[in-house]
């Protein structure tokens, strides 16, 4: 049996925690990056500190530091150094975590990377990573002290890689100062947003890694990260939201072209590391080297990573605030992008079931902490109060035509009202009994629609106003 430590809603209490919320008296700026490895089995997992780096730049959130917005399956909380005052907490989950659902790890002991970017502190802070399981129970924790005074902590500088920005939400020389009328800052589209230095403080910085491009392909992967940031913003309320975004390409370059298929046999020298066949699915493409992706993206400010893979072929996946991979040129390209940013950046869950995971990763006892999945444990604090008094729990599907069927406009029609209809609809999150969804159909649930539905769309708004109305 997993010990259970603590559980988890416990650590996220913080109505008994007092916290900080002055980011220049506790951090002076600049990014302090941990460096984790995170072994075990199914039965027993551990957390061990490998290095810390210092960079120059802090990108992150600079209000609401002591607040979670999502509980994600990990947690990182910087304290004042032996006290339980709070000065910072980041919440994320890990492809360990996942691999622990495989029946892989019932019969080996594996380890993976973790990186993470917190604010550097001015003076000692104890810092806690704790891990998760599925019942939200604490099943491994680490505390460690950082003296940012420690001769040991190497600074890291530009890296020499080039990078360009392709989109710049706002630009320092371009402030947004006006304010709605609860007095938070309004971000509305600058003209020439190119133009200037980006303002890091006030946007989410998004990194897009070049994978799988020779030098002679870099044109290739700058025109490909135009269309990442085209196929993004083309989506509500990615749409809507445009301006509170800057998007930097880094454009490491590979030494052959395309990415490691291991089933074919083939392994290319790539940057990220990325390959198919993860954890043995063919279509799974994600790395294990964060530490190296991490020091790829040195010479830049972020805060999400998108890994953009040369190839042709089906792949990708997300992973909440740890990485995003997609490919760039199968037909599916721009479905499949914003599905799994939908994951990295917003905490989404898949909404499709197949029965076929080896461990139930939505147990009955237990609410998901995805915004758009439920087990109905919780319901009240997920979409409850969007669904349509005397709407039916199960909420029984339309009779529509299938998304891959649908040609003329009334077919069309009423697939985009079933989309933008709230329910309770039973089959999520891999499971077609006991987990239930918002939508007949969505974004993050078949690639044949384009549209997140209302409860995702208002996930993406609240985490974006989380990190950006400051």
């Amino acid at each position: 049996m997993r010990k259970a430590i603590w559980m988890i809603v416990v650590l996220l209490d913080m109505a008994t925690t007092a916290w900080s919320e002055d980011f220049d008296a506790d951090f002076d700026g600049r990014t302090l990056r941990l460096d984790y490895i995170m072994a075990g089995d199914h039965e027993h997992q551990d957390i061990y500190l490998e290095q810390t780096y210092v960079t120059p730049q802090w990108a992150g959130r600079r209000t609401r530091l002591g607040e979670v917005l999502l509980r994600g399956n990990g947690q990182i909380t910087l304290r004042r150094h032996g006290t339980d005052e709070v000065l910072y907490v980041h919440t994320f989950s890990t492809l360990f975590q996942e691999w622990l659902a495989t029946e892989e790890a019932t019969q080996v002991r594996r380890a993976f990377q973790a990186s993470y970017n917190v604010p550097m502190p001015r003076q000692k802070v104890d810092v806690t990573v704790t891990l998760t399981d599925f019942h939200n129970h604490v099943t491994a924790t680490l505390t460690h002290t950082v003296d940012p005074h420690d001769i040991l902590i190497r600074a890291l500088a530009d890296n020499g890689i080039p990078h360009h920005y392709v989109w710049k939400g706002q630009t320092l020389d371009k402030p947004a100062k006006a304010t709605d009328q609860q007095g938070r800052r309004n971000f509305l589209p600058t003209e020439g947003a190119l133009d200037g230095e980006p303002d890091i403080q006030h946007c989410i910085d998004l990194a897009i890694l070049a994978e799988g491009y020779t030098e002679g392909q870099m044109g290739k992967f700058y025109a490909d990260c135009q269309r990442v940031v085209d196929a993004l913003f083309a989506h509500e309320p990615f749409t809507s939201l445009k301006s509170r975004f800057n998007v930097v390409a880094v454009a490491a370059p590979s030494q052959g072209s395309g990415p490691s298929v291991p089933h074919l046999g083939r392994w290319n020298q790539t940057p990220a590391r990325t390959h198919y066949d993860t954890f043995y699915s063919d279509r799974y493409l994600m790395s294990q080297d964060m530490h190296r992706i991490y020091d790829l993206l040195s010479g830049v400010p972020f805060e999400h990573i998108i890994v953009l893979v040369n190839s042709d072929t089906y792949g990708g996946g997300g992973i909440y605030n740890q990485l995003n991979v997609t490919t760039s040129d199968h037909p599916t390209f721009r479905q499949v992008l914003v599905h799994e940013f939908g994951h990295g950046y917003a905490g989404l869950g898949d909404e499709y079931f197949y029965d076929d995971s080896y461990e139930t990763m939505y147990p009955a006892d237990t609410e998901p902490w995805e915004p758009n999945l439920t087990t109905l444990v919780d319901f009240p604090s997920k979409w409850a109060d969007l669904v349509p008094k005397g709407t039916p729990v199960p909420t029984p599907p339309a009779k529509i035509t299938n998304y891959r069927t649908a040609r003329t406009e009334k077919e069309i029609r009423l697939l985009n009202e079933a989309t933008q209809r709230v329910g309770v609809f039973e089959g999520g999150g891999y499971q077609s009994k006991g987990v239930y969804r918002p939508a007949q159909e969505c974004r993050m649930k078949v690639n044949e629609v384009e549209d997140f539905c209302p409860v995702c769309s208002r996930a993406i708004r609240r985490i974006t106003d989380f990190y950006t109305n400051q």
